[in-house]
């Protein structure tokens, strides 16, 4: 225990909020001196009015606009300052620029060959003018293809997916590419790092990525100089700072891992040992991953370096990790990455769009389920209109104050038919859709604000692919094991959560 305290309180988390709540103080203790002075109170009210009127004209989800305007009512006159310290996510000029340069980059290694083909496109519109709508929506948006060409694999646990991943980085002959919201320092992330510098001595390029905040209390302070000293390339993406800055809050929730191009893996796990059941945290953690092999695994790639690139401002030609094999189509495969550097919403809508689309059933997993307006709205006409739709939540949440949020947004659902699922064996952190047994998603989105508005994620959908019914029959299984949440079970909850739960849904969109 001693030990445990004394890394948390030497750690870069402690001293970092330390630093920023001393900042904190001394801000709060200026305007508490601009109190007493009538012009300051009249120029801090002006500037709140004025970011009142700016958050109302910018086109931001209606939540997020009501979120600040609580606070604007609230604190009337230092709203403003809070928005300004807090609120705005806009880049600057010099990563304006980057994040163009890295867009150019990408269509240029969409380029020539069979990657500039439309076939694959023009199959899915054969297969169904339904599903190519979707897909041509995504590639339209976000310029990532649909794919033919390509093998797939699912695994429906995390230690399948373990045996699976160690087995294919042993074969690396070229390079690996590693990005992850969390890696962890334990009997899993031991056994990678093991395989990464065996294969860094016999040449092979090793590229690792991790979140820092979402990293950080599972890794030691400076990790990633650690492994730089150990031969590898490391990012330790969007760093904790020690002062105030809203792009903290956009963080790299991706999954990917890539090997010599023609191997990828992506889904909802992490490197750290709860999430293959070797350490137990919430009872029995449920999570999926999906391999791809042949032609798709380029978008991974390719996600992975735009970011990698930014992240590290070093561009070069990214074609030179296209993949070197010829694979059977399985179904049509387009991988896809959404960022909250652009106005793009495209993880939510692609989502959206299933619910929309779907004539018989559309069943979904999520670890949280924060919703917006609009994907509330699509869930409920989905369920008036005669679909089956069902949602899969964990019974042994992770965050309290997110599984009362999660709750909270279990009533209007049910009273519009929508079934309610808990896992009971413990924590589902599978992010999936499935559909009419024709689509499926597979990937790191959550169903909340953070995934559809502030975070760096990915996803494969698959259309009319063998996965799909893999997905289907998993969830199945999954809901055998599941409790299903009714009317009466939400009217039944003691005042104070379902109290509870009211006041933190009004903050979740700032959360």
């Amino acid at each position: 225990m001693f030990r445990k305290l004394r890394k948390f309180f030497t750690g870069r988390l402690f001293i970092s909020l330390v630093l920023i709540s001393l900042q904190i103080a001394v801000f709060v203790n200026i305007l508490g001196l601009a109190k007493n002075n009538a012009l300051w109170i009249q120029m801090f009210s002006a500037l709140s009015i004025l970011m009142a009127l700016v958050v109302a004209l910018r086109d931001l989800n209606p939540a997020y606009k009501i979120g600040w305007m609580l606070i604007f009512m609230t604190i009337p006159v230092y709203g403003g300052i809070f928005y300004l310290l807090f609120g705005t996510r806009g880049l600057n000029a010099r990563l304006r620029y980057r994040l163009e340069l890295l867009e150019k980059m990408y269509q240029k290694g969409l380029e020539g060959g069979s990657y500039s083909n439309l076939l694959p496109m023009k199959a899915l519109t054969a297969y169904s003018r339904t599903l190519s709508r979707q897909a041509q929506y995504i590639a339209n948006i976000s310029s990532y293809p649909v794919w033919g060409n390509t093998e797939v694999e699912y695994f429906s646990s995390g230690e399948d997916w373990v045996k699976d991943m160690l087995s294919e980085l042993k074969k690396a002959k070229s390079f690996i590419f590693l990005e992850f919201f969390i890696i962890a320092e334990g009997e899993i992330w031991d056994a990678v790092l093991s395989v990464l510098l065996e294969k860094r001595m016999q040449g092979v390029r090793v590229c690792l990525m991790y979140d820092d905040v979402g990293s950080i209390f599972d890794t030691p302070s400076h990790y990633d100089r650690k492994l730089r000293s150990l031969g590898l390339e490391v990012v330790a993406f969007n760093p904790l700072k020690t002062h105030f800055n809203s792009r903290l809050n956009s963080r790299d929730h991706r999954k990917v891992l890539v090997i010599d191009g023609n191997v990828g893996y992506t889904g909802g796990l992490n490197i750290a040992d709860e999430y293959a059941n070797r350490k137990i945290r919430f009872g029995h953690w449920k999570d999926t991953a999906v391999k791809l092999r042949g032609d798709a695994v380029w978008s991974l790639s390719q996600m992975f370096l735009q970011l990698w690139a930014f992240a590290t401002n070093e561009v070069y030609d990214f074609s030179a990790y296209r993949p070197a094999i010829t694979c059977k189509t399985d179904g049509f495969v387009q991988p896809f990455a959404d960022n909250p550097l652009d106005n793009q919403n495209v993880a939510e809508n692609a989502y959206i769009q299933i619910i929309s689309m779907a004539k018989k059933y559309v069943w979904i997993t999520t670890p949280y389920l924060i919703l917006d307006n609009e994907m509330l709205t699509a869930l409920k006409i989905a369920a008036q209109s005669g679909v089956d739709v069902r949602i899969i939540t964990p019974h042994k949440p992770d965050k309290w104050y997110v599984f009362a949020v999660t709750r909270e947004n279990y009533r209007h659902l049910i009273e519009s038919g929508v079934k309610i699922y808990e896992y009971t064996p413990g924590f589902l952190h599978a992010k999936m859709f499935v559909s009419d047994d024709r689509v499926a998603i597979i990937g790191t989105i959550n169903m909340d604000y953070r995934s559809f508005y502030l975070h760096f994620e990915n996803g494969v959908v698959f259309y009319g692919s063998s996965v799909v019914n893999k997905v289907y029959d998993d969830m199945m299984h999954t809901l055998e094991v599941s409790q299903q949440i009714t009317s009466e079970f939400m009217k039944n909850r003691p005042w104070y959560r379902k109290l509870m739960g009211l006041v933190l849904k009004l903050a979740a969109p700032l959360m």
